[in-house]
């Protein structure tokens, strides 16, 4: 399992940790942090320690939300040296409530619990609030909780309150020791990034470093530390993590790097030709492009289940990228484009609230079975900060700003049995569905995008002549990070554009519906 250690390449740089305590939107706290220019790392409470907060180093510590109630005995707890490192505290729901349980406070379960938007109503000045909120004022926060705080440990008073909960944001000024029973991570919380701002710049005192000309520089000196005169193979999948990190590491030391590409047959449209144009014509990297199509659509021929689909696609994967990678004599190291919520996700704790939300290994198994070391440059980042390297590095706006597209590729986007047929219409369907987007200006307004190949065929007329064709159905949804999204709202005179183009100039699809299922209760892709 992996596990989450304060990198070197960022012991100048100032930083705050970020304590999990399981909750579904830690990540947001470090995503609000970065985006505000301050370089953070999210860290289980229970592998916080003496050891690994003098490694850190922090000039602030937040404590996240979670699952757990204080008032059970097997609920987890704040290593104590959080509170006597010399730092400023912001404790977050849960986190305010550990908080103010450890310093010698009280929580109770609450009568009336709180869920979804509520409205705080500011009772004192305090430097958290300073230049956002004023006193009397009422701002409207999103809330998630069950218990409450009753008393306050010595030193702290309330400066927030709402109906139900009297201490809904309290400090102690003097040491710098905060908590607030709302989510200002969340977009719900509309002044939530500003307060978290106030904590860091204000409260913490730091500059904001964070950038990603500072991480280009120092992360070039890594690799070429870790790599020295080595060779590094990798995977290109098509995709933005990927490419970045090809470009980063081939910046750090040249034609060491061997990026090999297979081709699927699963791509979007002219995808490969894409790839092949900017890795091998404009970056001059030295690049394998593999035709495999006929491979993969052989290992799914009669796969209908999408995980067989899935487990299917990963094996032939390894298999042919590994029979590629001998005939280029091997290499000592595997670069992959992990992101760090793979890295977040990959960490359980060991009896503490949350579980492993996946396994993470881009290319599971090859480093085992190849004797390999991994490269993996963007483990620190999220994946607005990737796109924000990709620029910073010179990649074609058009490529880095694309939308997420699924590893398997075209095929759990085709529910039921994938054949070539079957991809080359999607493809064909899901470009023009994408070209109207952009000439409608939306592209950039929309998390993703993507057309389904359903497995029915419908009964149409075309020409006077009946027509037994398929139905292809259109997704598009708004989004801040993937967890949760939102169809979009298109104009149903788009939507009717788009459905004439799709049916007029593609034979073999004579029907377009459009999904609107938020996530929950759906999921984004089809399969």
């Amino acid at each position: 399992m992996t596990e989450i250690l304060a990198p070197e390449v960022h012991a100048q740089h100032e930083r705050v940790l970020v304590v999990d305590f399981g909750s579904q939107v830690t990540q947001l706290i470090a995503r609000r942090l970065r985006e505000d220019g301050v370089y953070c790392e999210v860290h289980p409470f229970n592998r916080v320690d003496e050891a690994l907060l003098a490694e850190f180093a922090p000039r602030g510590i937040i404590l996240s939300g979670g699952p757990a109630s204080v008032k059970t005995a097997e609920s987890p707890r704040a290593p104590q040296i959080v509170f006597e490192a010399g730092v400023p505290v912001l404790g977050i729901c849960y986190g305010q409530q550990v908080m103010v349980d450890q310093l010698g406070g009280e929580v109770e379960t609450a009568d009336h619990r709180e869920f979804g938007r509520a409205e705080v109503k500011v009772a004192q000045s305090s430097a958290l609030f300073q230049g956002v909120w004023t006193t009397g004022g009422a701002y409207p926060v999103w809330m998630s909780h069950g218990d409450r705080v009753i008393s306050l440990p010595e030193g702290f008073h309330p400066i927030a309150t709402t109906p139900s909960a009297p201490c809904a944001a309290i400090a102690d000024e003097l040491r710098g020791f905060y908590g607030v029973q709302f989510h200002p991570e969340v977009v719900h919380t509309l002044d939530g990034a500003r307060l978290l701002s106030n904590f860091t710049r204000q409260i913490c005192g730091l500059s904001g470093d964070w950038t990603m000309a500072a991480f280009r520089e120092e992360m070039t000196a890594k690799i070429r530390e870790q790599v020295g005169s080595a060779r590094v193979l990798c995977g290109l999948s098509g995709g933005v993590d990927s490419a970045v990190a090809a470009v980063l590491i081939h910046e750090a030391i040249g034609d060491q790097l061997h990026c090999v590409f297979v081709d699927t047959g699963l791509m979007r449209k002219d995808e490969g030709r894409q790839v092949v144009e900017l890795f091998r014509n404009h970056y001059n990297i030295p690049l394998v492009h593999v035709q495999a199509e006929e491979t993969f659509l052989s290992v799914l021929d009669g796969l209908d289940d999408p995980e067989a689909k899935r487990k299917a696609i990963g094996k032939t994967f390894i298999d042919v990228f590994e029979a590629e990678a001998k005939k280029l004599g091997g290499a000592d190291f595997l670069a992959q484009g992990t992101l760090y919520p793979d890295v977040i996700e990959s960490v359980s704790f060991d009896g503490g609230p949350s579980v492993t939300i996946k396994s993470h290994h881009n290319v599971g198994g090859l480093p085992e079975r190849m004797n390999m070391g991994l490269v993996e440059p963007l483990r620190e980042l999220f994946k607005d900060e990737v796109r924000a390297l990709g620029r910073e590095l010179g990649l074609p706006d058009a490529f880095v700003s694309r939308h997420p597209f699924p590893g398997p590729g075209l095929a759990i986007r085709i529910p039921g049995a994938v054949s070539k047929e079957k991809a080359d219409l999607l493809r064909e369907a899901d470009a023009i569905y994408l070209d109207m987007i952009r000439e409608e200006g939306l592209y950039d307004v929309i998390w993703q995008a993507f057309s389904v190949l359903l497995p029915v065929r419908t009964v149409g007329v075309m020409g006077d002549e009946r027509t037994y064709d398929w139905v292809l159905a259109l997704r598009a949804v708004t989004s801040t990070d993937g967890m949760t999204a939102d169809s979009y709202p298109f104009e149903h005179d788009f939507l009717s554009r788009v459905s004439t183009r799709i049916i007029n100039e593609v034979r073999g699809i004579n029907r377009v519906v459009y999904d609107v299922t938020s996530k929950p209760p759906g999921t984004i892709e089809w399969e």
